[in-house]
């Protein structure tokens, strides 16, 4: 058995180099650079997109409220007539379920009625991430008249 000279042996032991670790550093650093502000615009886009669902299911059991009952519920009644009959005047003559569950939007708030509405008439918006009326790009409101 022949052993290797001193500083071969320590030439097969050595590992990454200091200059070799920064390389690699600097490289994940420009690509996450890249990518994580892709991927954050794809959050507050699925965001919107899922506040514009809702706001259409919403519009669709309104929809059939109207249909069944001639009027679409009071502001005073909102969007709680479609999980519970009213006691309040009008009382719908019609009356069914007409969703499981009153969603919130997504950034947690619940979804805004008007009656009547400002845009249309009746109005269902989310107010966005900010939670309060007006704003302006990633902070505007989400309404069903979009």
């Amino acid at each position: 058995m022949t052993l290797l000279p001193s500083p071969l042996r320590r030439r097969v032991q050595a590992g990454f180099t200091l200059i070799e670790l920064m390389v690699v550093l600097v490289i994940i650093g420009v690509l996450a650079a890249l990518i994580v502000p892709n991927v954050l615009e794809r959050a507050d886009e699925a965001r919107v997109t899922a506040a514009r669902t809702d706001i259409n299911n919403l519009m669709q059991a309104l929809k059939l409220y109207r249909l069944d009952n001639q009027r679409y519920p009071t502001a005073e009644q909102g969007l709680q007539a479609l999980l519970v009959k009213p006691t309040t005047p009008p009382i719908p003559p019609n009356w069914r379920p007409y969703l499981d569950k009153l969603p919130n939007d997504p950034w947690g708030n619940p979804y805004q009625y008007l009656n009547p509405g400002i845009k249309g008439e009746v109005d269902v918006m989310s107010f966005g991430p900010s939670g309060k009326p007006g704003g302006e790009g990633k902070d505007a409101e989400i309404g069903s008249w979009q």
